[in-house]
């Protein structure tokens, strides 16, 4: 019995590594540069194919979203990067315009000389894939918003009342006011208390969901500034005008329990020709929280066979 056990650790320990190796051989690191931004991007090659551009949610929250990015891989180019100013990017004028965003996705679209890409948002990923196709839709394939923030401008507000209004629902207590004051003082610019606020906020997203950890190492890089100064500048964006003939398809998912309330119906009304799905048993991440299902929903959407979803998505990694 040992020496079987010995043998079946040491197969599971072969199996671990040629993962990672393979992981490894798919994955490139550069550092993109934007006048004095500099874009910690990550790419997963894809000889001849087309590109799909990953925005992260946030904002100010890094997140590799590598499950899905593995996922989109098996057809396509897969970019993505961490957000100027968050994680490993660089934003040394603290520059967080929507024209600051929206020029950062340029370039990145410039150096690998993509005139047109699919663009994937999540959460405020997919309010920021919202502004730039508003702005540069000649350069869309398709857009995925995955429980994409409602709006701009007091749109914004709102679904920060509503998103305030869910981690209340689902924290204790004690949790709840622990929030309150590490909100407090990381609007007054405490790169620690809005690393603590954003692990109870991901506690919360994920309570109803079992077998999820939380990556504590990935939120050690929030800092305060894109979280503050990009949340004032989103408020002050323009409204965003509804989109009634696209010339690329759009799909919106939610999960049956996600975090946004009524102003999604906005969402709904900007794009009257796009495909939507609210997703059971699923909140905030569908591709964590309901893998199955959401793969089912991507994989129809790009044309890709995501059957193995699930084996890809059994390290769950917010």
């Amino acid at each position: 019995m040992k020496t079987i056990n010995h043998f079946t650790k040491s197969l599971i320990l072969i199996v671990m590594l040629s993962s990672e190796n393979l992981f490894a051989q798919q994955t490139e690191y550069i550092k993109i540069q934007n006048g004095e931004v500099i874009l910690n991007t990550t790419i997963y090659p894809k000889e001849n194919a087309e590109t799909v551009i990953l925005l992260h949610g946030g904002p100010g929250v890094p997140d590799p979203m590598t499950e899905v990015a593995l996922e989109l891989n098996n057809k396509f180019q897969v970019i993505t990067f961490e957000q100027r100013g968050t994680g490993q990017s660089w934003n040394p004028n603290s520059e967080y315009a929507m024209t600051d965003y929206i020029s950062d996705i340029d370039s990145i679209a410039s150096h690998f000389n993509l005139e047109s890409f699919h663009l994937f948002g999540h959460s405020w990923g997919g309010l920021y894939a919202q502004i730039y196709a508003e702005e540069r839709p000649e350069n869309i394939e398709s857009l995925f918003l995955c429980s994409p923030s409602s709006g701009t401008n007091s749109t914004w507000k709102k679904t920060e009342k509503e998103v305030m209004k869910y981690n209340k629902m689902n924290a204790s207590w004690g949790e709840w006011m622990k929030m309150g004051w590490n909100s407090l003082l990381g609007m007054l610019g405490s790169d620690r208390a809005y690393q603590k606020v954003f692990f109870l906020v991901m506690k919360n997203y994920h309570k109803n969901y079992s077998d999820i950890s939380i990556n504590k190492e990935q939120l050690r890089t929030i800092t305060a500034d894109p979280v503050n100064i990009t949340r004032k500048n989103i408020v002050s964006y323009k409204r965003l005008e509804p989109m009634t003939q696209p010339n690329f398809p759009i799909l919106v998912t939610y999960g049956d329990g996600d975090i946004y309330g009524e102003s999604k119906n906005e969402v709904y009304e900007r794009y009257p020709k796009a495909e939507f799905h609210v997703i059971e048993d699923c909140g905030h991440i569908g591709w964590i929280h309901n893998p199955e299902k959401f793969g089912e929903i991507l994989g129809t959407f790009y044309s890709i066979d995501t059957r193995d979803i699930v084996s890809s998505t059994s390290i769950k990694k917010p």
